[in-house]
């Protein structure tokens, strides 16, 4: 994985997988689903059918998981989508872009009394010795002398 790769595409990585997760419980469930499974069918053709049913699978869940009110269940899934799509971005960084148009663009759909929350990234840092960390969640600009 590329430098540029990683600082690049870190925040569709991130909250790609929380994003697709609460969008199963929303009104915009099938435009979600229909991006992603066109993403899979471009760069991964062979698995489409198998994310197809992995989508739906998973949809079942997290409504029996909201209805439980279970968190953990639900946590459970959202890290099982990111590590989905994390192989698939991995492969091919160009489906970060494309993937994120597609999420935007359900979120965007959706009312604003339906918009899914989605976690914020979370940064852990360890600095030793007179070394310095910059940490932000999206462009940064740092000009030192």
């Amino acid at each position: 994985m590329s430098l540029l790769w990683q600082g690049a595409r870190v925040d569709v990585v991130e909250t790609a997988g929380a994003t697709l997760v609460a969008l199963m419980a929303t009104d915009a469930w099938q435009q979600a689903r229909d991006g992603v499974v066109m993403l899979w069918r471009r760069f991964r053709p062979i698995q489409a059918e198998e994310i197809t049913l992995a989508l739906d699978e998973t949809r079942e869940e997290v409504l029996a998981a909201r209805q439980d009110q279970n968190e953990q269940d639900e946590a459970d899934l959202v890290r099982d989508w990111d590590r989905r799509l994390r192989r698939i971005l991995e492969q091919d960084p160009a489906v970060a872009e494309q993937l994120q148009h597609v999420l935007d663009e359900v979120r965007g759909s959706l009312p604003r009394d339906q918009q899914p929350t989605v976690p914020a990234p979370v940064f852990h840092t360890h600095v030793s010795g007179n070394g310095r960390v910059y940490n932000a969640g999206r462009d940064q600009h740092i000009h030192e002398r």
